[in-house]
């Protein structure tokens, strides 16, 4: 019996063989962060997916979010969170609290574990060397939202320089303005702007369900591989909706950018980020061309 396991796990190790070597040297853009982040069990096994990658020669750069920590500090503090098509409503005093969470605790807490592990990951926010220079994003159906960045450039050369030093840069989501202020910017929309300016191999978002469904409520309707084209009538008929629509055009940002593959990816079951670029199946949607 234990011959047979050990045979079974060297048929795993050859099945990942050719997506190893396909990778290898590539850089590949992680979106990780909110329900995502909520299972420390599985925030383990995301971890561990990352140092592999990056020890099989892959260039794994991680963007994550911190929705929920910041929903609770800032409930905590007396202050409502707001939402306005999928962004979040950012005044002076929210900012704050999303600044103190994601850069003080979130980056912190991951570039920690992934040290523990091996690897050499180092923390960064938008406002680092101009990583992420941002414009305030004008109002939206006549919203202002506050301190809410839109993406104006991306240092590509620290990002390269670091990956070539053999580092894993984690990124914080927030932004430098011209003005030297912080904006907050959603961390899919960061992920797929890094992705597009690194022309990088793969773009993975992971998140807490699936991938993109035709039923939204039905799990069974899971679209394994989708278009482009498709996405956008999804948005238009109104299935794709909320949370999701800055992911899916995060995916398309990257793919109209030259990244070749991206991918929507149930974050909340152990080793997501394996079980989608190692194996046959995959497990979430694919977004092509």
């Amino acid at each position: 019996m234990d011959t047979i396991i050990l045979q079974d796990k060297a048929k795993i190790l050859i099945e990942a063989l050719p997506y190893i070597q396909t990778l290898s040297g590539k850089t590949v853009v992680i979106k990780y962060g909110g329900n995502a982040m909520l299972d420390d069990a599985i925030v383990e096994t995301i971890l561990q997916d990352i140092t592999l990658l990056k020890y099989v020669g892959v260039n794994p750069i991680v963007i994550h979010g911190g929705g929920p920590d910041i929903n609770a500090l800032l409930a905590r503090l007396g202050i409502e969170s707001q939402f306005h098509e999928g962004l979040r409503v950012t005044d002076e005093a929210t900012m704050e609290v999303v600044q103190m969470v994601l850069t003080g605790k979130t980056n912190a807490n991951i570039v920690s574990r992934l040290n523990k592990m091996g690897a050499r990951a180092i923390g960064l926010s938008g406002k680092d060397a101009n990583l992420i220079e941002v414009v305030k994003k004008p109002p939206r159906n006549g919203v202002d939202l506050g301190y809410v960045g839109q993406i104006s450039g991306i240092n590509v050369k620290l990002l390269e320089t670091l990956a070539a030093e053999e580092y894993i840069p984690v990124i914080a989501p927030i932004g430098i303005g011209p003005d030297g202020h912080s904006y907050n910017i959603n961390a899919d929309t960061v992920a797929g702007e890094v992705a597009a300016a690194l022309r990088a191999e793969k773009l993975m978002f992971l998140t807490d369900i699936e991938g993109i469904r035709m039923d939204p409520a039905d799990p069974d309707t899971l679209i394994p591989v989708i278009s482009v084209d498709h996405i956008y009538r999804l948005i238009e008929q109104k299935v794709i909706t909320g949370g999701m629509i800055p992911k899916v055009m995060g995916c398309i940002k990257g793919i109209e950018q030259g990244v070749h593959r991206t991918h929507i990816v149930n974050g909340t079951i152990p080793h997501p980020i394996i079980l989608e670029i190692f194996t046959d199946k995959g497990i979430g949607t694919m977004v092509t061309r």
